[in-house]
Parts: structure tokens; sequence; C-alpha cells
């Protein structure tokens, strides 16, 4: 069953025909070629016609003549329909050289609504970005959320037991069209991670040191939820005998986010509304892939469900930060606009001592901004102490409208 991406799916709708270029982005087998795909469907159920669209994926060996830009611009302009819009969709776009002369000269056509994809933040830096300034938006695009996880399995299936799932197997869309069983995991999350690692960063990055770049991967996958810098990690990696600098890992660093990987979260001062620069926090794309990377024991419940909130948080069009308050954290601080949210996650705070403690998080915040705690305790309905909405994980996870 294919699972149908709604959130995209209405973000494209709302850029449909606008003079804009649609640029999704996110790590690979996030679902960006099938958000095409039902994209294309959904603008043929509208009576857009079959001529209208057209649709290249630059990693289909079919199109390799097209990775030389003048090739394919010429491709898609002997195409382009002359009454009424062509709509053309670039598939992993940044396999080709200079591909951002063929798109910026595909912009100034009328009559032409064009989407892109890439597989690295890199796509929107450099000539791209002078050349494109203010004439793209940027759809960020994730694997599945729980909620649409939720659709792939039986209806009858208790939802703990898909969120046990989907926190062990992961959020890579294929998944869930996958015998479930452990070694069908491990063999397919082991291609995307090698894909991303080679392909996306070694490569691109000009890495050659692949045994330290996976050094840094484990660490960060084993560190999620804890303040991290790259002097940390240097001198973590050469305790154990081997030498690295802290601007080799800030590069590495720098070329895991890129790739959608991780997600780096800074820290920000609460009180002084102002961004830290040091020791911020990083976040796994895919639980299922840090499942993958560390031993059977080492991934506990409490750092899965704190990077599972992160990314809710990301698809829900936060920008989302560590906060700080005197010498106390609070897990998230989600900003949209002016409004601003505090989010602090536990896995259970049935006891007093435990909830005492996560409470504490939160004073000292000297404003009225909503302020909600996220455990895995299946309570009625949401409780309030003292101004803080104690909510159900799951619950919050399934239910996209909820205010808070």
């Amino acid at each position: 069953m294919m699972i149908e991406r709604t959130i995209y799916l209405k973000t494209l709708q709302g850029w449909r025909d606008k003079q804009v270029i649609k640029v999704v982005t996110g790590v690979r087998r996030c679902g960006k070629s099938t958000l095409f795909q039902q994209y294309i469907d959904l603008l043929l159920t509208e009576g857009v016609k079959r001529e209208q669209i057209i649709y290249i994926n630059l990693e289909d060996l079919a199109f390799e003549s097209l990775l030389d830009y003048r090739e394919l611009h010429n491709y898609i302009a002997k195409r382009l329909i002359e009454s009424g819009m062509t709509y053309v969709f670039l598939d992993e776009v940044q396999q080709c050289l200079n591909f951002e002369k063929a798109v910026d000269s595909l912009y100034i056509k009328e009559n032409v609504d064009l989407y892109i994809t890439g597989s690295n933040a890199n796509l929107l830096s450099g000539e791209l970005a002078t050349l494109l300034s203010g004439r793209y938006v940027l759809i960020e695009m994730l694997p599945l959320s729980f909620k649409e996880f939720a659709t792939s399995g039986a209806a009858s299936e208790p939802v703990r037991e898909q969120f046990n799932r989907y926190l062990h197997f992961g959020s890579f869309p294929f998944l869930t069209q996958l015998e479930e069983s452990e070694s069908t995991f491990r063999t397919y999350i082991e291609g995307i991670y090698s894909t991303i690692l080679l392909k996306d960063v070694a490569s691109r990055e000009g890495i050659a040191d692949i045994t330290l770049l996976e050094d840094i991967v484990r660490f960060l996958s084993s560190s999620i939820g804890s303040p991290i810098s790259a002097k940390r990690i240097s001198d973590s990696i050469n305790a154990s005998g081997r030498k690295v600098s802290v601007n080799t890992v800030d590069k590495y660093l720098k070329a895991l986010t890129e790739s959608f990987i991780f997600y780096k979260a800074d820290r920000f001062d609460i009180k002084g509304r102002n961004l830290l620069k040091t020791l911020s926090k990083y976040y796994i794309v895919d639980t299922g892939l840090r499942n993958y990377l560390l031993p059977p024991a080492s991934p506990d419940l409490g750092h899965q469900i704190e990077n599972i909130v992160y990314l809710e948080l990301l698809r829900r069009n936060f920008r989302v930060n560590v906060g700080k308050v005197g010498d106390r954290e609070v897990d998230f601080v989600a900003s949209d606009k002016n409004q601003l949210t505090y989010y602090q996650v536990a896995t259970t705070v049935l006891s007093e001592e435990t909830l005492k403690r996560e409470l504490e998080a939160f004073s000292g915040i000297p404003d009225n901004f909503p302020r909600v705690l996220l455990t895995l305790d299946d309570i009625p309905a949401s409780a309030n102490h003292g101004g803080v909405h104690q909510v159900y994980l799951l619950d919050w996870l399934l239910d996209m409208n909820r205010t808070y």
C-alpha cells in the first residue's frame, strides 16, 4: 500500500501554478520520488493532461544523456506545450552538473511550473542560491510521521504496538511494504546507510577516511539528546588512540547534516532571547537507522522518543531549539513567527519525584507561552500541572490539529 504524504501534497498544491520553483529536499529514501508520483496522479485527476507533465529522474540510466545541463534544458524545452501550463519534475537534480543553469532558464519561461528534488542541503548553496534568490520555496521532507506510519498497519493493531514497531524499524516508507523481520530490516537499512555515507557524504565532500566518518556517526547516534561539540568528539576519538583535529570533526559534522542524516538543534537562551554558540544537540533522521548502528542494548526509550518529538516538530513547520533558562534546560523551544511553545519529553512521570523534576524544567521561564509535557503515560485526558499540559505522546503524534 502506498502511503499518501498528505502534508507535503497539500503544500505542493498550495504553490501550484505560482511562479516559484518548488524545491523538495530530504534524506535519501524518505519518499521524494513517490511524492512527485502522488502529486502527478493528483494533477491528472484534476484535469491536467499527460502531455502537460514532464518527469525526469536523473538517477535513472534512461536519462543519462541529460546529465549535461544543455541537454537537459533542450530535452525539456522541446516538450513544452504551446498553450497551457507544463509541469516539469526534476528528481535528484544535483546529478546534473551545473543544473542551476538549466533550472534558471526554465524558470524564466512562461507557463512552466517547476519542481525539483535533491538529497543534499548544498542543492541551494552557491550559484543556485544566488540565481534563484527569492524565486523558490523550500519544502523539507522527512520519512514517515507516526500518523502516516500507522495507516500502513492493521486497523485492529493496538496503537502502542504500532508505535513499538515505528521505534524499532523506523520510518523509511518502503519498510512498510517489506516482510517484517529483523534480517529484512537490517538489509534494507544497511543499503540506505551505505548509500548516504558513501555517495552523499564521503564522495561529495571528498572524505577519504570512511572509518573516522563512521566513528563520528556512531558517536552522534549514541549521544542523541546530549550536548555535543566538535571538541568533545575530537577528544573522545583521540582518547581511543586515533588523532583527529576539531576542524576535521567540524567538516564531517557539516557533511552529515547537509545530507540530512543528522539534524542540529542549537541552544536558545530563553531569558536573553538569543541563540548560544556552544554545545548543540544532534538528532538522527530515523530511529530505525540508529537501532541499526548501535548494539541492541544501547538505544534507550527516553532518547528515542525525544528524537521522534524533535522530528515531528520539524514536520509541523516549527523552528526547534533546545531551551536554556538559568541552569535548567527545556528539551525543546518550538517557534512559529512570534509564538513559542515549550516542550519537555519523558518516558513516564508516574512517580511524584520524576514529575517534579520534569516540571522544574519550566520554572524560571519569564513568559506565558504554552508549556507541554509529553509522556508515554496513557492518561485519560490531558492533565494540567500549574499551567503545564501533560499529554499522552501517542495522542499528540496522531493528532496534527492539536493546538499545542
